[in-house]
Parts: structure tokens; sequence; C-alpha cells
């Protein structure tokens, strides 16, 4: 048997398509501008790039983030991350289940996601009083916004940590 068709699907599961399409909208291949903030206030910014597919039988979205982008590592030689993230729709909380894998760094960070207001907000704990949020915000068919902000306070305040600005690929 072959493996074409196990890992990605053409399309989203007929029962949970308009549940996917939160995340479906991001299908495709995208360019990336990430600025990563210091703790002594700089700012460092890498091209990257993210490819959101359909995935297992349609009923989950994939996608594999790689930063620095190909071309950047290619042309610099420098290297990063490559991983990815598997994201699917649990209606017995009504909210989506998204783990992100950084083999690289040995990282597994499970999010629970949830649209609230006009962003998608994934939150998580990865160390202790410390809580993670990763918002896709200011979403268009062709571009979007994301940050990663972290509060140690319960939420009274939060630190921008990354931002990355999404622009789709033509094509």
């Amino acid at each position: 048997m072959s493996v074409e068709g196990v890992f990605l699907s053409d399309r989203p599961d007929d029962e949970l398509a308009g549940e996917l399409e939160l995340f479906g909208q991001f299908v495709g291949s995208w360019d990336v501008s990430v600025t990563n903030y210091q703790p002594d206030g700089s700012t460092i910014t890498i091209p990257a790039e993210w490819h959101f597919a359909w995935a297992l039988g349609g009923r989950a979205i994939q996608d594999v983030w790689i930063a620095p982008s190909r071309e950047a590592r290619e042309r610099d030689g420098s290297d990063g991350e490559w991983g990815t993230t598997i994201r699917f729709y649990d209606p017995e909380i009504d909210a989506w289940r998204s783990t992100w894998l950084g083999p690289r760094n040995h990282v597994v960070m499970p999010f629970i996601g949830r649209l609230i207001d006009d962003e998608i907000v994934l939150e998580g704990s990865f160390e202790e009083g410390v809580t993670t949020r990763w918002i896709f915000s200011d979403i268009t068919p062709d571009s979007f916004s994301w940050r990663n902000v972290d509060s140690a306070d319960g939420g009274d305040t939060w630190t921008l940590k990354q931002e990355m600005k999404g622009r789709r690929q033509a094509g």
C-alpha cells in the first residue's frame, strides 16, 4: 500500500467542514516575517515560511513552520526550527486542540484554541505560573498577524515575546 493520501487530505471532512474553517482558512503557503523580542528590549527579525494543509482524513489541519525560511538558509547558511502543529476541533469542549512539535529544540506544546471576538486565541501553560497565548489576528484571505504573549500574573499583564506578519504566497 502507498502512503499517498495517508497524511494529507485534499479537503475537510464533510461532517466537520464548518468547524474546521477556523483554521482551514489558512490552508496554503505563507511568507512570514518573524520578530523575536529579546529580554534586553532589542529585536531580531527573520524571514520564515508557514505551510498549512488538511490532514488525517480531513479531520485536522497540519502545518509546517520553517524559520528561517529555506531561501534564507541557502543564502546565509543559517539554521533554525523546522516544526509542525496538528490542530483538530473537539466538539466535547467546543474548542480546538492544537499541539506544536519542535524537534530541534525538543519542544511539545499543547494548546486549547478558541475564536474570541475576531481573534483566534490558543492558550497553554509550559512553566509553573505562566500562561502563554498564541494569537492570530487581523486575518484576511491573504494576510494575518500572529503574536506570542506570556503572563506571570494571572492575565493582568502580558509580555510580547514574538510577532509574525504572514502574507499568502501567490499560486
